[in-house]
């Protein structure tokens, strides 16, 4: 069984959880992720846990880190960018290219958790999910860990200039990650099943499925291309893209329910 590190909102405030067991009080993500990888496995198999971990769950990243994320990864989001844009030939060019796209995506505090709402931008058209695989990442860069990301986009913003992309990509109730942080190696995150499906008036209005096999870049390189010039002395975490693109008749609305599965972590989340 694979281990899962959580957090919850709890009466004492936000406290981690290993695999369903309270860790002490002041465990600290940041300074976890300040550790080399090999030291911080064995650091957090020493820590002592207590009590069932029954508070409600919170995005399992705190305030200090910063979420970034990778776009055009997957061949069908390089199709979908081009259907949608006045200046399709950068999405090829970046697809192709030996940097990848990379960019800032939230704080730690703006970030959803399992059950919280997200949101659509009230000056967008055309909205969508994005279910991507998210690489939890040391100061130095090393993969501990992933969680399962809601990368929500507005298709209509970024299809109407890409250099409307922040405005697209960054807003209140866009970014949702959870339920917790499955810890592992980067070598058992190259073929996991990815699954969206959304729910509306509590019937199936939109279904889809990927693996991170598809992924064109390796996750090492997505990693190494975040830290080459950006320090994160508090850890990182990085979308890795999409590679499940609603079709263009398709749009959230407000009371869809978005569910995504990575390998049987899912996170699910209301739309506001």
């Amino acid at each position: 069984m694979s281990t899962l590190l959580t957090r919850h909102a709890t009466d004492g405030g936000p406290r981690w959880a290993l695999d369903g067991r309270y860790l002490p009080a002041d465990f600290s993500l940041s300074h976890w992720l300040g550790l080399p990888a090999a030291d911080a496995r064995a650091a957090l198999a020493r820590l002592p846990r207590e009590g069932d971990a029954d508070a409600p769950l919170l995005a399992p990243v705190e305030d200090a880190q910063e979420v970034w994320a990778s776009g055009v990864t997957y061949l069908s989001s390089r199709m979908a960018r081009e259907a949608e844009s006045q200046s399709r030939d950068v999405y090829q060019k970046v697809y192709d290219a030996e940097r990848p796209e990379l960019f800032f995506k939230a704080t730690g505090w703006r970030v959803a958790g399992h059950g919280a709402p997200i949101r659509v931008r009230a000056d967008s058209a055309w909205d969508v999910p994005e279910p991507e695989l998210v690489l939890v990442l040391t100061s130095a860069g090393e993969i501990v860990g992933y969680s399962t990301g809601n990368d929500v986009s507005s298709r209509s913003i970024e299809g109407e200039n890409p250099l409307y992309l922040p405005q697209a990509k960054v807003y209140d109730g866009g970014c949702a990650i959870g339920p917790g942080i499955r810890l592992c190696d980067a070598a058992q995150m190259r073929d996991l099943a990815v699954s969206l499906e959304i729910r509306r008036d509590g019937t199936p209005a939109f279904a889809g499925t990927t693996r991170t096999s598809q992924i064109k870049r390796s996750l090492e390189e997505l990693a190494g291309w975040l830290l080459r010039e950006l320090r994160q002395p508090r850890g990182a975490f990085l979308f890795t893209g999409t590679g499940i693109v609603p079709g263009e008749d398709f749009t959230l609305r407000s009371g869809d329910v978005v569910r995504i599965d990575i390998d049987g972590l899912i996170l699910e989340n209301p739309v506001q």
